[in-house]
């Protein structure tokens, strides 16, 4: 199972960032994680340019496709998901009918420095995706005070690797039927 994960973040010291690369060490066995890089690649979505998409655009199209399944991980910018992440997920829900996220299995997580753990900017991810046609499984995953249960390298603790590790297990059994059914 290939599981594809996209952090909504920029930034080179990113909790968000090492929460999802933290996901290649607690997937379960026979999951493979891909680290999506190339938000800041996207152009502003614009729907005059579909069908002659940049390479960027297409890039987070195929890696889409390809993934069983997809987790993503936000910060909250301003109470909500950074523009970043909201361009690719315009760019990669059209064409509606054959949308990289139509039917796919995703789950978000978020990591914040505050004491809500991007729960807004995950909840309004949520709904986003599901609008976008994605099949949103899983409870939100904050991670709260990001800065007290991560190390210098932002890497999360054992606690919080937990918690994603159950987050994974979740949205991996979501997706293996679907898988099967392929």
């Amino acid at each position: 199972m290939l599981l594809l994960a996209i952090s909504g973040s920029l930034r080179a010291e990113s909790y968000n960032t090492a929460l999802a690369r933290a996901a290649a060490e607690v997937a379960p066995a026979g999951v493979d994680v891909e680290l999506f890089e190339g938000l800041g690649d996207l152009p502003p979505f614009d729907a005059d340019l579909e069908g002659d998409e940049n390479e960027a655009v297409r890039h987070l199209r195929e890696r889409i496709a390809a993934a069983d399944a997809v987790l993503f991980v936000t910060p909250e910018y301003n109470g909500s998901i950074p523009g970043v992440l909201k361009n690719a997920v315009d760019w990669v829900s059209r064409p509606r009918a054959d949308a990289a996220l139509r039917g796919k299995t995703v789950a978000v997580a978020g990591a914040s420095t505050g004491q809500y753990g991007a729960l807004w900017a995950q909840q309004d991810l949520r709904r986003v995706l599901g609008v976008a046609g994605a099949r949103v499984v899983c409870p939100e995953l904050p991670v709260a005070r990001a800065q007290d249960v991560c190390d210098p390298t932002g890497a999360p603790s054992p606690m919080v690797a937990e918690r994603l590790r159950v987050h994974l297990e979740q949205l991996c059994r979501e997706a293996a039927p679907l898988q099967v059914a392929a």
